[in-house]
């Protein structure tokens, strides 16, 4: 594509998409998380100093001092470059994980780039994970594009997110699915970093999740129903909706997903899982991690928090998802995040 013309429509739809999601009601109408439905056995002997609990974790062969990560929101278009600075200035500062936004753009046109180069530049210590969508993947005959996309922003990781829901309602959205595993596949095999595979809001399954450990996936993000729905900003985006509004509340809870996916770790196998969709607070964070997670990312909090707040708003917000977090691991007599990934939850309500 000439660098003299700019597609218009990539970084509109991604500006709409952050102004969305900032300012109108997005969230699931009738399902929840599904985590509200666990609880932690209270430890009246944790027989540990609450001063003396470790939150630090590695990922992606990368410390961090919280398992943590601000999820995959934002890149190409101009609005996004103080967004992106920002958030990986936090990110650096308070040493958590970060993912970009879908670097579809950066594909299509040069324009944008330092909406995702500053990322790197601003956040050199920590993990940073590029990102592109299924129906790329699914078109891929080689990986060379996805090598320029790793080495544009020196991912340590990179994710393909798997949105056949939005795409499907989204008016502009790219349905060519077939071909979507193969494509990842050719990735695990070729790129020089991990392949993450994440949904966006709809959750993944234990045998969508068994398929892709079969090609060579060693990190999945669950990405579960509960928390934004990505069917909702879409439908928002349509001038006529018909039949689509049954749509909005489609998905697996995160946490069903999290327990189906997990669950496949009995059967020998050994992966990394990442907790994502609706987690709004440290509490929920920490039942994410008991329920199985190595990892657990947000996006939409932590975009209004840096919204409203700016850097300092952020950062406050971590540190309180921090605290949290540690006043469950004292509580539950956990540690480290790997004891408190094996503390004991009661399901004490169905859905």
């Amino acid at each position: 594509m000439p660098k003299s013309r700019l597609p218009r429509a990539t970084p509109s739809r991604k500006k709409q998409h952050v102004d969305i999601t900032l300012t109108k009601d997005v969230g699931f109408r009738k399902k929840t998380t599904g985590l509200e439905q666990w609880e932690f056995v209270h430890n009246a002997l944790p027989e540990i100093n609450l001063s003396d609990i470790a939150t630090s974790s590695t990922f992606l062969s990368r410390p961090l001092a919280l398992p943590f990560m601000v999820s995959c929101m934002t890149g190409g278009y101009a609005g996004a470059l103080h967004i992106n600075r920002s958030l990986a200035e936090v990110c650096e500062e308070t040493r958590i994980a970060m993912g970009l936004g879908s670097q579809r753009q950066a594909l299509e046109h040069s324009a944008y780039h330092r909406t995702f180069t500053v990322v790197r530049e601003a956040a050199p210590s920590i993990p940073i994970i590029g990102n592109i969508g299924a129906a790329e993947v699914a078109a891929m005959t080689s990986v060379d594009a996805a090598k320029r996309l790793v080495d544009l922003i020196s991912a340590d990781a990179f994710a393909v997110h798997l949105n056949p829901l939005q795409e499907m309602l989204q008016p502009e959205g790219n349905t060519n699915f077939l071909g979507v595993l193969n494509g990842i596949a050719l990735l695990v095999r070729e790129l020089s970093v991990p392949v993450i595979v994440k949904e966006i809001g709809a959750g993944i399954s234990a045998q969508v999740a068994t398929r892709l450990l079969d090609v060579g996936v060693q990190y999945i993000d669950v990405a579960g129903a509960g928390g934004t729905s990505w069917a909702g900003v879409e439908i928002l985006r349509r001038e006529e909706r018909s039949f689509i509004d049954h749509f909005w509340d489609w998905g697996i809870p995160t946490a069903g997903a999290l327990r189906e996916i997990a669950g496949l770790r009995t059967a020998g196998r050994s992966f990394t899982l990442i907790a994502s969709g609706g987690i709004s607070t440290g509490f929920e964070a920490a039942k994410c991690l008991a329920l199985g997670a190595d990892l657990v990312a947000s996006a939409r909090p932590m975009l209004k928090a840096l919204r409203d707040g700016g850097k300092k708003g952020l950062k406050t917000l971590i540190n309180e998802w921090a605290a949290e977090l540690r006043g469950v691991m004292f509580l539950t007599g956990s540690a480290t995040i790997q004891e408190l990934q094996q503390a004991p939850l009661v399901r004490y309500r169905e859905a």
